[in-house]
């Protein structure tokens, strides 16, 4: 299993982005972000760091519904 890597906010909300999550508003050093899918619409925040924690880039991913690999390889 690979690590979690060490990621600037932009890098991640690029990657994000390649997977179709579109940037809602930004408040402060918050950045907001949503996705529909079918009938839900997904919300995650990622806070506009450098770099972002490890651990919180991991829950960004688990809110995602994202596995890691797939992640890279948007990057």
């Amino acid at each position: 299993m690979s690590h979690v890597p060490s990621l600037s906010y932009r890098e991640i909300i690029h990657a994000l982005q390649h997977d179709g999550w579109i940037v809602i508003r930004q408040r402060g050093s918050y950045i907001r972000l949503q996705k529909h899918v079918g009938n839900r619409t997904m919300k995650l925040t990622v806070p506009a760091h450098r770099p972002v924690k490890r651990s919180t880039l991991s829950q960004i991913l688990k809110q995602a519904e994202l596995a890691l690999n797939e992640f890279l390889k948007l990057l």
